[in-house]
């Protein structure tokens, strides 16, 4: 566990070390981040993350998981110089290179959230309002239908269909396709199965459940 650890803390210091030949103030900019005192801010599902070259620090003050390190510094390591237009939705399957990651997303992000809220959509939907979820900018008909900011340009949309008499409970994710200019697909990957893991372990209570704006519970247009 201890050499695993080690091999971790390797890979965080390599990346870290890249980013002495970026401007990280240049690419606060460009990304939706706040550069102060040497350090890049920036939001990861609604809890700030600090980032400078010696270090990253998460909520608690402490170095935050291995993957969102990664996540945060390929997010400014491949800040691109233009940022792109495009707005459409795709799915995972369709970014470059992630061939290799599909059977992952669709197991351990989409499946898992499937299975882990199957008879429970106001679970989901509570779970969602914790995470920061809202309305999705995009007109769907499924039970719950939220929109995260994983990033400040990477936004992320589930849309969870419960299970029926016919099908069992369905869950998709979807992203703009300039996520890919951002981040490479498996950091996009990661970024799934942190908003797996976040949905399935938040235990914050909320009010009454209220359903997000764009979910509807008939089945027209069920695809």
């Amino acid at each position: 566990m201890g050499e695993r650890e080690t091999v971790y803390d390797r890979t965080v210091r390599a990346y870290l070390d890249q980013l002495r030949d970026v401007s990280l103030e240049a690419a606060a900019r460009t990304l939706g981040g706040v550069f102060q005192d040497r350090i890049v801010i920036l939001p990861f599902f609604g809890e700030e993350y600090r980032v400078s070259v010696e270090r990253i620090t998460g909520p608690s003050g402490k170095q935050p998981t291995h993957d969102i390190c990664v996540i945060l510094c390929k997010y400014l390591l491949l800040c691109p110089e233009t940022p792109p237009q495009k707005t459409d939705w795709v799915s995972f399957r369709d970014f470059k290179d992630s061939t290799p990651l599909i059977t992952y997303f669709r197991h351990d992000v989409e499946h898992a959230i499937a299975s882990a809220f199957s008879g429970k959509p106001d679970a989901l939907n509570r779970a969602s309002r914790v995470v920061g979820g809202e309305g999705p900018a995009l007109e769907v008909s499924c039970d719950v239908a939220a929109q995260f900011q994983a990033l400040p340009r990477i936004p992320v949309i589930l849309l969870f269909r419960d299970a029926d008499e016919e099908f069992a409970a369905n869950c998709t994710v979807l992203f703009e396709s300039r996520a890919e200019s951002y981040l490479d697909a498996e950091c996009l990957a990661m970024v799934g199965g942190q908003l797996s893991y976040r949905l399935q372990t938040c235990e914050k209570p909320l009010g009454p459940v209220q359903s997000f704006p764009g979910a509807a519970d008939d089945e027209e247009g069920r695809v």
